[in-house]
Formats: C-alpha cells, structure tokens, sequence
C-alpha cells in the first residue's frame, strides 16, 4: 500500500543504517519472521532455475499471496507477471499509507483513494481478514476503554467481548496472544468474515465499522450472502491492487537476486 506491488516490504535495513527500512517500521513489528523466510527461500529456488533476476521478487510476492489464499480455500486467480523491484523501502512511509485497526471508515476511504482504490475495493480487500491473527494490542481498547469512554464498545458481541478479556487483560498480560479476525473458521478463506460483522463478531473496530456505515453496509450483506460473488469480487480487487505503481526498467526499479537488500 506504499510505493505499489513493487516488494518493498521485503528490503532489510542496511547494518549502520539511521534510515530504517519499511519492514522494520514500529507498525510492521508484527509480521512474523517467517513469512519473510519463505519469500526469500523461494526465490532462491527460482534462482536456481533462472538466474540472473529474470523473475522479481515483487512477483514472487504477488504469486505467493495468491496462493496463500488458494490453499487456505479460496480463489486461485491469475496474477499478472513482468514487475521490477522498487528501488525505495523507508519506514517513515508506513504510518500515513496503512490502514490502521481503529480507523474510521472516512480514513479508510481516504487512505484508499489514495492509492486509485474505490469503497467496493475497500470492503472486498478487507475481506481478507477472513483468516489471520491480531494481537491484544491492536484491540485492547475496543474492550475497555472504547474511543476514551471507560466503557466496551458497544458494537461488540457480549460473549466474544468476554471471551476476548479473558485473553487480553486491560494491563500487562503476554504481548504474543492473538485472536483471529474471523471467530468462525480462522483458518478457512470464505466470506465468514461478512456474516462475523453482522453478528456483532468483528475483531478490529476498523473490521466492525464496515457494517456500521451506510456506505459499506449494504456490500457487507451482499458479500455475506453469497462467497461466490466474494471470490469473484476478491480477485478483480487483487488485480487491482497488484497494479499499483508497478515499476519497470532500471530507472525506476532493479529485479533483486536477494529479496531481503538492495542492490
């Protein structure tokens, strides 16, 4: 969501370096470790085969969350190929470019027009939180201390509130404890996701509020309704968003033989 589909993300910062890389942003200090490894491990075997940076990493990036979601049940859309590796990874760009998990459904607009995304896109895309995990930190507050009200918030279910409090205690607690976006099948890609906010079983207050506004609601229902048209709407939007500031050529990108530094 930065400088476009261009792998970014994947650059380490430099040893010795005061500019911090846009992986090792406060706000990316939750990406597991791991995820970086199987990029990097899988790019080594493209090298292997085709040596020389003929496929990017950002590409390999794009492949590898298609099918992510594939295996986890979901669509397996094509992902279109020829993207060079941006030259840019800066962690100062991360705050005003990421949705956030207490955002306002105006401030997720604005963060995705910004990147040439419409408000359908935006609850599409969104419906990737049908899997995955968040930890107490990024909700804590929906449980005790609601937009600084000393109270829940009210657009949570009463028992997944209970639930949620017994994992995440107001102070202290273990900083590793997650709860998954999707209450129903966690690790299932479907459009539970959609029903979840209906219920009340949202995890995120940016998650919650798609239902709660009438811009976003009523696509909330469809997509709830049907997984069909979610799969369908999904990979358009995954298309869409892969275009993104696509970079080519070396003045505007490189194809990294090592996904993790810059050339």
């Amino acid at each position: 969501m930065l400088q476009g589909c261009d792998g970014s993300i994947l650059i380490s910062t430099a040893p010795g370096s005061k500019v911090l890389a846009e992986k090792d942003s406060p706000d990316n200090k939750n990406l597991r470790a791991e995820g970086f490894e199987i990029i990097n491990k899988a790019k080594s075997l493209v090298e292997s085969k085709c040596p020389g940076g003929v496929v990017s990493c950002a590409d390999i990036l794009a492949i590898a969350a298609r099918d992510f979601v594939h295996l986890a049940g979901g669509p397996n859309y094509q992902v279109k190929k020829g993207r060079w590796d941006g030259k840019i990874s800066m962690a100062s760009r991360v705050p005003p470019n990421i949705p956030r998990a207490n955002s306002t459904i105006d401030q997720l607009i604005k963060i995705f027009k910004s990147k040439g995304l419409t408000i359908e896109d935006l609850v599409v895309l969104s419906g990737a939180h049908t899997i995955g995990f968040a930890h107490c930190e990024q909700f804590v507050t929906r449980l005790y201390d609601f937009q600084g009200t000393k109270q829940p918030d009210p657009a949570i279910d009463p028992r997944l509130l209970k639930a949620l409090k017994m994992s995440c205690p107001h102070y202290g607690g273990n900083a590793d404890i997650v709860a998954p976006f999707d209450v129903t099948t966690p690790f299932l890609f479907d459009h539970a996701y959609y029903a979840n906010l209906q219920g009340k079983l949202g995890l995120l207050a940016s998650d919650q509020a798609l239902v709660l506004d009438p811009r976003t609601k009523s696509l909330v229902q469809e997509l709830g309704k049907d997984k069909h048209k979610f799969f369908q709407a999904f990979a358009v939007a995954m298309d869409k968003m892969g275009s993104i500031g696509v970079k080519r050529g070396k003045k505007h990108g490189e194809r990294r033989k090592d996904c993790s530094f810059h050339m």
